[in-house]
């Protein structure tokens, strides 16, 4: 910023590069929208009036100039698109920046992984800042394909991108003060440090927050927010694909609260990315529930940019960074114009041609990670027993489970689905090559990989198999599925295309969408991938899933740091007890 030059054009002794004329100008600052022409000039906001001159003018016609969207929580690995094509997508929406947290990728790839993140995200219409991912891996009771310790994250500390540290999911961990944790919360001193702690109260909370942590996106209900914003915390209320807290939190949208709270994402996926919007979405589905569209902003601009201490950022004002998005209304949010540090774009809903000018190359060759020996329907078996087996039950719109009990049917002395009460067999096998058949010369290849073994109702799959290495948050490689020669070959099927999603019946390959860039990621446009998760979802529909997004759904069985049972390549998992429990009660 050159502050010398910017005095000259705010001050009217010189003319603004653009002049923004006729806008009604949302000042997030008083909640109010005051009328003015917004000069610009290499880059930053110089000042809101009527005086101004400049060598090019743009007419809002009476529209609303706001600051451009900030998402404080999101995972972009949970879009399947590289961040090009997540900014082609989410710029034409408002989106000026999004804060990352990695650790899909570093569970897979580790300190590799990261990096390219962020070298991919260079020179991008949306700006892109990353949390230091501290769950890699999430919890001990998993196998990830990289283990990061406080050490490695120091590495990254001083780069320009680091937002803070990310997410601290192993709460159990901080609770009972586990000193490699307590070290990765030193790695970031001064910046935010992201919370995690789903249900957590009293005097457990208290000493989760007692270590510094700031923040928590997990909360389900009015009441638990109310308590963890009453110790400190900054609230982030989560509206994704899956995970849908909005209607249970906006009443919370309220003067006394709003400087800790804001609106994100968290997981997106593309499809709802293209047809519904990013940030925008939450803003109306927010302004529907009846908050107040000022104070909604606000979530979605200065107080992410506070609470990440991003300079000069989230509002339109004298010497903030000309980061803007031009609204038709304040109540369906549609935005019709973009800039990014000043330059023009986006209009009518499209990226313009040159805004990805600057992009990293597009010729990226993502290595194989499916280190995985072909699976085979022996590997499913699981002996029966008399009595009862625990049974993961989905919660539909949530990421947390419940926890169920049932007898299973017997077929030749093993346990079996039984889809018509809509329980199914699931899987998950290790696919990092750590635990043994993956290639590695360390890793004796006569000894099969780990594989978890359970059942889940709610996915409800009359016949077929489904099948993700998209498995939060060591993404291990995940099957469901109502007989197993069908889950062998949902899991064959990903072996072979380097990773994704599939949908199989009857020994066919219904749908499949290859992620080949860690098993997470797809080289396609937004639009492609977006066709292929359509088609997902239709296979799946077809087999009887009436889930609205049944692989997001699938993706979070996996995760043990979510109540209340959850399965990962080492077996069931209690996650209030923060244990391996056994299948049969």
């Amino acid at each position: 910023m050159d502050c010398a030059r910017l005095i000259e054009v705010a001050a009217g002794r010189r003319p603004a590069d653009l002049l923004i004329r006729g806008a009604r100008v949302v000042d997030v600052f008083g909640q109010r929208v005051t009328s003015g022409d917004v000069a610009l000039f290499e880059g930053y906001i110089v000042g809101i009036s009527s005086c101004y001159e400049a060598k090019t003018v743009y007419d809002a016609a009476g529209r609303y100039l706001a600051p451009g969207f900030i998402d404080a929580h999101i995972h972009l690995e949970s879009s399947a698109l590289l961040p090009a094509e997540f900014a082609r997508a989410a710029a034409p929406h408002g989106t000026a920046l999004c804060v990352c947290d990695p650790h899909e990728i570093a569970n897979v790839l580790g300190l590799q992984g990261i990096l390219l993140m962020a070298e991919l995200s260079r020179s991008l219409p949306v700006d892109f800042r990353f949390s230091l991912p501290s769950c890699v891996p999430a919890s001990p009771l998993e196998t990830s394909g990289a283990e990061l310790a406080a050490a490695d994250l120091a590495e990254l500390a001083g780069e320009p991108w680091v937002a803070g540290l990310g997410e601290v999911m192993n709460f159990p961990g901080v609770v009972a003060a586990d000193p490699g944790l307590l070290a990765k919360l030193e790695v970031v001193p001064g910046m935010p440090r992201d919370g995690h702690a789903p249900g957590l109260t009293g005097k457990a909370l208290a000493a989760y927050l007692a270590c510094g942590i700031s923040s928590d996106h997990e909360c389900t209900t009015a009441d638990e927010a109310e308590e963890k914003l009453s110790a400190g915390c900054h609230i982030m209320i989560r509206e994704g694909s899956t995970a849908r807290n909005l209607a249970a939190l906006a009443p919370l949208i309220r003067p006394a609260l709003l400087p800790r709270l804001m609106l994100v994402s968290d997981d997106l996926g593309p499809d709802e990315l293209l047809a519904d919007g990013h940030l925008d979405r939450i803003l109306r589905r927010a302004r529907a529930l009846g908050a107040d569209s000022l104070a909604l902003l606000r979530l979605v601009t200065l107080n992410p940019a506070l609470y990440f201490g991003l300079a000069r950022r989230g509002a339109v004002a004298p010497g903030y960074c000309a980061d803007l998005c031009l609204l038709d209304d304040l109540e369906g949010f549609r935005v019709s114009a973009t800039w990014k540090a000043g330059r023009l774009t986006s209009e009518g809903g499209e990226l313009l041609p040159d805004a990805l000018a600057g992009a990293a190359a597009g010729d990226l060759k993502p290595e194989n990670t499916m280190r995985l020996a072909p699976v085979t329907p022996e590997d499913f078996r699981v002996p029966h027993r008399a009595g009862k087996a625990r049974v993961i039950e989905i919660v539909p719109g949530q990421i947390v489970t419940g926890q169920g009990a049932e007898a299973l049917p017997e077929r030749a002395g093993a346990a079996s689905a039984d889809p018509a009460r809509d329980i199914l067999k699931l899987a998950v096998i290790e696919r990092h090559g750590r635990s043994g058949g993956g290639g590695r010369p360390d890793i004796d290849p006569n000894i099969g990989p780990n594989i978890g073994l359970g059942f889940v109702r709610g996915l409800g799959l009359a016949r077929g198999a489904v099948a993700s290495t998209v498995a939060h948050d060591s993404h291990n490689l995940i099957v469901a599925g109502s007989n197993d020669a069908d889950m062998a070959l949902a899991a064959n099927a990903l072996r072979e295309c380097g990773g994704g999603q599939v949908v199989v019946a009857e020994g066919k390959v219904l749908a499949r969408l290859a992620l080949p860039v860690a098993g997470l990621l797809s080289l396609e446009s937004a639009a492609a991938v977006a066709s292929g998760e359509r088609a997902l979802r239709q296979a799946a529909r077809e087999l009887g899933c009436p889930l609205a997004s049944p692989f997001m759904a699938l993706s979070f069985l996996a995760l043990p740091v979510i109540p209340a049972l959850k399965l990962t390549d080492r077996g069931l998992v209690d996650v209030g007890r923060f244990e391996l429990v056994p299948l049969w009660l």
